[in-house]
């Protein structure tokens, strides 16, 4: 279960301020709803899209206890 901030805090921020886990949470969930957006929708999917790439991906550094993907919950 994803434990954050919301969208519509998120929304009222630059997109270089979200934390990985935000990225890819939303990621995630807009992904799923891709064919159900409307174009407001989907540019901000783009402009999530964007943010990861520009950070080169979302990564984190493996430890004991967990691999290098991002979990949101």
């Amino acid at each position: 279960m994803y434990v954050g901030r919301d969208m519509t805090e998120l929304s009222m921020m630059e997109k270089e301020k979200w934390t990985d886990k935000e990225l890819a949470f939303f990621h995630h969930s807009l992904g799923q709803i891709t064919p159900y957006l409307n174009q407001e929708g989907a540019a901000i999917h783009i402009q999530i899209i964007k943010e990861i790439e520009s950070r080169g991906g979302l990564h984190q550094s493996a430890t004991y206890t967990q691999g290098t993907e991002v979990h949101f919950d």
